[in-house]
């Protein structure tokens, strides 16, 4: 029988099985998985040679040994932190040996080496956020306590004496603020005023009279 092979080509048609020769010459095509991998591990390298050429420490007060004596220092621990990882990269560790060994990553380093540089050991401090904008101004609290030193007019607000739950109705009226009785207690610790009031007495006592019942009262 005649050779398949050789009667297809003899026909015009090409192999079905190409020369093993030809085979070989051609690179084995990569799985998915490794071209992402690959993919991976030259973006990983490109951007450790970009971080390096990006981030670097411009000011020059202060040796990698000094940094390190004031991380000892630091009362802070989060500086304390920064403060090695730019030692680390003063004394030529890439960034991301240093972000790992400070635990953190290449990024956040990258931001901490800019505050350093702006602003040296002071900008590695953690920044305190300002917190809840006070519920009365300034003045506000100034009229809060000449209202609770003046003493509540019996008339006007039906007390004798100004307990918490009264403060905070008053206020709620004067301001439109409303908040719980504790922070009216905070607000007078604030204003250092204390909670202990004198025994409250009637408007329309008659002091007179009173010493006069002392005097006719007292034993003999």
């Amino acid at each position: 029988m005649a050779n398949p092979v050789k009667r297809n080509a003899a026909q015009g048609f090409a192999p079905l099985i190409p020369p093993a020769a030809d085979c070989d010459s051609q690179p084995l095509p990569q799985a998915p998985e490794m071209r992402f991998a690959s993919l991976k591990a030259t973006i990983r390298w490109a951007g450790e040679d970009w971080m390096s050429a990006a981030v670097k420490v411009t000011r020059d007060e202060h040796t990698p040994g000094a940094l390190r004596a004031f991380a000892a220092k630091a009362l802070d621990a989060a500086q304390a932190r920064r403060l090695l990882a730019i030692a680390l990269v003063l004394d030529g560790a890439s960034r991301g040996d240093a972000a790992r060994q400070t635990g953190m990553d290449r990024q956040t380093l990258r931001d901490w080496v800019h505050r350093y540089n702006e602003a040296g050991l002071h900008g590695l401090l953690s920044r305190k956020p300002p917190g809840a904008r006070a519920k009365l101004t300034q003045g506000q609290m100034a009229e809060l306590r000449e209202l609770v030193m003046a003493g509540p007019d019996p008339e006007t607000h039906k007390v004798v004496r100004w307990r918490c739950v009264d403060l905070r109705a008053e206020v709620a009226r004067r301001y439109a603020v409303s908040v719980p009785e504790r922070t009216i207690g905070k607000w007078l610790r604030k204003l250092k005023l204390t909670r202990l009031q004198p025994r409250p007495h009637h408007p329309k006592k008659d002091a007179a009279a009173q010493e006069a019942f002392k005097k006719t009262s007292a034993p003999t």
